[in-house]
């Protein structure tokens, strides 16, 4: 408990750790949010939670850091993490995700799950359990009283391509005639298919889309932190809560709650130690889904 009080009144005694803390929770909220990004599409349109995201995550990871290995420039691994996750969850939707679509919670969960341990193994048995990262060699910025604020080069640059990808999907979905058919199939599927959309075609293309996401992300997390075959779970758990916080089908939303969740976890670490940061991730989906439940009494009593 000192422990606790004496990180509370550093927060106070030097302002500039508040800064700090703010930095990174924002640089690894956007990451956060960009995993989560996917996960708000395939829920509203499909219907399907997906636990195996975080696993998507770290499997375009090692898609990155394997073709660094053999002599390829970092930031292609990006885009080539993108294609190839978006063929892995293309094949996924054929194979698995076609039979759970309109069947009931626990279906979809389960089947998701099987998958969530199944990649996780699969990437333990070519990569090892070791933590791998990728050293881009770039410097690190100081700012503030003494240079105490550090923020790397490398992780700046994830943010802001985490950052520019996620605003590119959302244009991707309001312009294109694909995203559009995606809008409409997530307001009614039936209706959808009565005007000659494809319903089909339309779910594997969102869980192919939400799978490449899945796997940029985890190529710009390689790079600016650290990757392992079963830190699956770690994100998966904070896009059930970015989601679930912001809603579904509000996408500039899970943005929002992405970098909120991100500055709010680093707060939690500082002031209870880095041991609890995981523990923090599931309080934080508890809260909110304590409030999601007293809204949806709220609004039952309403219609009474």
């Amino acid at each position: 408990m000192d422990q606790i009080i004496s990180n509370i009144g550093l927060l106070f005694e030097f302002p500039v750790v508040n800064l700090k803390i703010l930095i990174d929770g924002i640089m690894i909220g956007a990451l956060f949010a960009l995993a989560a990004y996917g996960l708000a599409l395939v829920w509203g349109v499909m219907n399907v939670k997906n636990l195996a995201q975080g696993d998507f995550v770290i499997a375009g990871g090692y898609v990155a850091w394997s073709l660094t290995n053999i002599g390829i420039h970092p930031f292609l691994g990006i885009p080539a993490a993108f294609i190839v996750m978006w063929g892995i969850g293309w094949i996924t939707y054929k194979l698995v995700i076609k039979r759970v679509i309109e069947r009931d919670l626990f279906t979809s969960l389960l089947a998701t799950f099987g998958l969530a341990i199944m990649f996780a193994q699969i990437m333990n048995l070519m990569f090892g359990s070791d933590t791998q990262s990728i050293d881009l060699g770039y410097d690190t910025l100081h700012f503030g009283p003494g240079g105490f604020v550090d923020v790397p080069i490398s992780k700046l640059i994830g943010v802001i391509v985490a950052l520019s990808l996620a605003f590119g999907v959302i244009i991707f979905m309001k312009r294109s005639r694909m995203g559009q058919a995606i809008r409409a199939t997530a307001q009614d599927a039936r209706a959808a298919r009565v005007l000659g959309i494809d319903t089909d075609k339309v779910y594997a293309f969102t869980f192919s889309l939400n799978s490449a996401i899945c796997g940029a992300a985890g190529a710009i997390i390689v790079m600016a932190w650290v990757i392992q075959p079963f830190y699956g779970i770690t994100y998966s758990i904070r896009a059930f809560v970015i989601v679930t916080a912001a809603g579904l089908g509000n996408l500039p939303g899970v943005i929002a709650a992405g970098l909120g969740i991100g500055a709010m976890e680093q707060y939690g670490a500082h002031i209870f130690g880095i041991g609890y940061q995981q523990a923090i991730a599931v309080l934080l989906l508890l809260i909110v889904l304590f409030f999601r439940l007293l809204q949806q009494r709220r609004k039952r009593q309403v219609l009474q």
